[in-house]
């Protein structure tokens, strides 16, 4: 019998509880009241309960019928989000916006775009997976997300389709009770060597082949950032980190600042990949753009400097084509 259940029925209940009597109902919906009253016999025989009292001079929801009406309100809004959803779909929405970013990404930025994309298409399903290094890309790979932001260079592929979103500034750091933070700047190489390096890995295949960037003698091995900078305050060694996200840190004394003779940091492009000759969907290039907009008033990313492939650490990138250093700039 339940089948015979439509979203009707559902529409007529919540209707006539909105309105206050199946007269205001069928004024609402437009049907005259016999027809009101019909539905919602035939709903309530269906159900086999009695959803109103009908005790008083008007019909009044029962305690059976106002729970089963929060049940109603939310398979119509169900039904209206799948309507909504399908003609999104129709008007070239991708069914579900999939996307992996490198946490090295600004996640203030990340979070606006995202808070954004939700007004513009609040029906649009969203899966988002945040992993470092070789990730991204092998989850593009794999065909688990339409698109991914990180850098290109950690992989060296050359086969994809990438266009610059923007600059994260890397740069040496050491929690301020280390004792290289006493020592003289800029640290020599063999100082520099003796220390524990912390630094950035995955399984994945794809960055088997990092070359360069690693210092010390000493490594420890993190797969992620949030961990890494736990010991980092710790006093366990010391890493290139992102600027933006030891800025805070450095200001109020917990981290300090390196320079080293190997220079005092760089600057990693980060790009929008996707597979050769696909297109993105209309919530995709949309989040894109909006991501662009945000970007341009990151102060973060106002005047980078010139990324240098000698400086570019193990910890974050691989080697670099010259066509890839070319795309790097803005």
């Amino acid at each position: 019998m339940l089948d015979s259940l439509t979203l009707d029925h559902m529409r007529i209940l919540i209707a006539v509880a909105e309105t206050g009597s199946f007269s205001a109902a069928a004024r609402k919906l437009g049907r005259v009241q016999s027809a009101i009253s019909q539905s919602v016999q035939v709903l309530e025989e269906t159900l086999n309960l009695s959803l109103f009292d009908r005790s008083g001079k008007t019909p009044v929801l029962s305690e059976v019928g106002r729970t089963l009406l929060a049940d109603a309100r939310h398979v119509v809004s169900r039904a209206n989000a799948m309507r909504t959803h399908a003609e999104a779909i129709h008007a070239g929405v991708e069914p579900e916006l999939t996307m992996a970013v490198d946490p090295l990404f600004p996640t203030q930025v990340l979070m606006e775009s995202l808070r954004a994309l939700q007004d513009a298409f609040p029906h649009l399903p969203v899966m988002m997976l945040t992993e470092g290094l070789g990730a991204p890309e092998q989850r593009l790979r794999e065909g688990v997300v339409r698109f991914a932001i990180y850098a290109p260079l950690s992989t060296g592929a050359d086969d994809l389709e990438a266009d610059f979103l923007t600059h994260v500034a890397m740069v040496p750091v050491v929690a301020a009770h280390h004792r290289l933070a006493r020592e003289p700047q800029p640290i020599s190489r063999d100082a520099i060597a003796r220390e524990l390096q912390l630094v950035l890995t995955d399984r994945s295949p794809l960055t088997s082949k990092l070359r360069g960037g690693i210092y010390s003698e000493r490594i420890w091995r993190f797969a992620d950032l949030a961990t890494r900078l736990e010991y980092l305050l710790a006093g366990f060694g010391w890493c290139h980190m992102p600027l933006h996200l030891v800025e805070d840190l450095i200001e109020r004394g917990q981290l300090t600042r390196l320079s080293l003779v190997q220079g005092e940091g760089f600057t990693l492009p980060l790009h929008v990949v996707r597979q050769s000759g696909q297109r993105l969907g209309r919530a995709s290039q949309w989040f894109i753009d909006d991501i662009r907009v945000r970007l341009a008033t990151w102060e973060p990313c106002r005047n980078p400097s010139k990324v240098v492939a000698t400086d570019l650490p193990r910890d974050s990138i691989s080697a670099i084509s010259p066509r890839q250093l070319t795309d790097a700039q803005p």
